[in-house]
């Protein structure tokens, strides 16, 4: 029923190849430090917000001794780095439009990195608001369906009455699509009534999609994507490019 379920889900495909675990754990404990920050609060079973990280870290092998560790060192005040959100946009080869964005603690630092990255691969880095109009703010929510066990009349029911918008089954997930003020709300509702939420969150969502056909920015595209996701400060990489149906699978 979503429109966006296959760039949803080709983002979360493409997460999964990613493979460092240490990289994907430093990504995830940054955004559980903010949120606890933000929150003012440790305890998963009273933040929604966290709870749903919590799970996120989960749904990506982080062993639980590393969450908890992390959630008191965070209920402790022992992480001095004070990260701050930064968002860059920018085009890509070929006119490929791209939101990076980023949590860090020197944001001279990672501007510098992010505009090498563009440059380095045959984009450019824009101004505010260059690409932003072509994207909207849609929240996205993941439930694991691995085992194909959901029921999908019972879940539409679910779904609706927890204040989503639309949904659709995919791969062994559903994709769910929600306000994006409104979605940590609904997956903590869907929590409630047994679902396993994957993920959770407020992204950037394509109005309209780019295809490549030049091999030449074909691998430049993949390359800068790749470079981008690998920096520590990079926390999302939206962008309107069709991946070709080898990069889905």
């Amino acid at each position: 029923m979503s429109g966006h379920s296959k760039w949803s889900t080709i983002k979360r495909k493409k997460g999964e190849k990613d493979g460092a675990r240490a990289k994907v754990f430093t990504k995830i404990s940054r955004e559980i430090l903010v949120c606890i920050k933000e929150t003012g609060s440790a305890d998963p079973q009273n933040n929604s917000r966290l709870a749903t990280l919590v799970q996120k870290a989960k749904s990506n092998n982080i062993p639980n001794d590393n969450i908890d560790r992390l959630l008191k060192k965070a209920a402790g005040g022992a992480e001095k780095n004070d990260y701050e959100n930064c968002v860059y946009e920018g085009y890509g080869p070929g006119g490929v439009a791209v939101i990076v964005d980023c949590l860090t603690d020197n944001r001279n630092r990672t501007a510098g990195e992010i505009r090498h990255y563009f440059d380095k691969f045959g984009g450019n880095l824009g101004t505010a608001g260059c690409v932003g109009f072509m994207f909207s703010l849609k929240g996205i929510i993941v439930l694991n369906n691995e085992d194909g066990d959901i029921d999908e009349d019972k879940a539409m029911e679910d779904i609706l009455e927890s204040g989503a918008d639309d949904f659709s089954f995919e791969d062994g997930v559903v994709e769910i699509t929600t306000d994006p003020n409104e979605v940590q709300n609904v997956a903590a509702e869907l929590t409630k009534r047994g679902y396993s939420v994957i993920s959770a969150d407020a992204e950037q969502v394509p109005d309209t999609y780019t295809t490549l056909t030049n091999e030449e920015q074909l691998k430049k595209m993949g390359l800068m994507l790749e470079a981008m996701e690998d920096n520590d400060d990079v926390q999302n990489v939206w962008h309107n490019w069709e991946m070709p149906e080898s990069d889905e699978e």
